[in-house]
């Protein structure tokens, strides 16, 4: 009776051992173009269904992410007492002119041009309630649509980052299209 269990034991370790050296081999070969559905033991890492249209990789940011920055006081021609230069993190500067996606509230600059905030206007970036890390500046692809402070959106666009331009954003998303809260 104990040989069988032993036996069984082995049996579904070998299984799963080769399911897993054999399924990212598949997904790497798989043309993407045709509908699938993984079998296995194991459950699928991210079911996908493709279509016949070709797609873009989009990577999501979050606000933790791009809050995790530091500053360092260098001098400037335009302000003798110094200034607050962001030190953006590697993990971030990777993905810059990259295609990302991003959620998060409208904040109107003026009648024509809008922001990405973390927060609500009412605690934002401008109302000292936050650094300049939790605002993204936005250039839409195409025309700019009318959108409502505080609505609540995702963008898919491509990431780009400031660490030069003091009257500038830190991060940007340019290209932008609204995926989501329109």
């Amino acid at each position: 009776m104990r040989k069988i269990y032993y036996f069984f034991i082995g049996f579904f370790i070998l299984i799963l051992g080769l399911e897993m050296a054999f399924s990212s081999e598949e997904n790497l070969q798989r043309n993407n173009s045709e509908p699938y559905q993984e079998a296995g033991f194991l459950p699928s890492a991210n079911f996908s269904v493709f279509e016949n249209k070709t797609f873009a990789v989009v990577d999501t940011l979050s606000w933790k992410q791009l809050g995790a920055i530091k500053f360092l006081k260098k001098k400037h021609k335009d302000y003798p007492e110094g200034v607050m230069f962001p030190l953006v993190n590697s993990t971030l500067k990777a993905k810059n002119k990259k295609r990302v996606a991003m959620s998060g509230f409208i904040v109107p600059i003026d009648n024509t041009t809008y922001a990405l905030s973390k927060n609500v206007f009412a605690s934002c970036f401008f109302c000292g309630q936050a650094g300049p890390e939790t605002i993204m500046g936005i250039k839409f692809k195409g025309s700019t649509p009318k959108l409502k402070t505080d609505q609540y959106v995702t963008l898919e666009g491509n990431f780009r980052i400031n660490e030069n331009d003091i009257e500038d954003w830190i991060y940007h998303i340019e290209d932008a299209v609204i995926v989501k809260g329109k």
